[in-house]
């Protein structure tokens, strides 16, 4: 359940914000009427990542659990790693 906005203390008037950059306004989403003209990238802080010339694709894979422990064991980036490991047993 939304509580009522009107009930909930602020702590900040707008005086208190920081103002854009032009590099900020450049990354954020721009709509009009509701229809996303051009879709944010990044965050106001953070620019977004770059497109990959052959970008990954998702997909839904079963795998026994030990493995996936194994992998998982060794830390972040443990999901290329299987993807490393699959390119070195195809021979790609």
């Amino acid at each position: 359940m939304i509580e009522n906005s009107a009930s909930l203390p602020t702590g900040w008037d707008d005086d208190d914000l920081p103002e854009w950059t032009d590099e900020q306004f450049a990354r954020a989403e721009l709509s009009i009427a509701g229809t996303v003209i051009r879709p944010a990238d990044g965050t106001l802080t953070k620019t977004g990542r770059p497109i990959a010339e052959n970008p990954k694709k998702q997909v839904t894979l079963r795998l026994d659990p030990d493995v996936i422990e194994k992998f998982r064991a060794t830390g972040k980036g443990w999901q290329s790693r299987i993807n490393a490991e699959l390119r070195k047993a195809l021979g790609i």
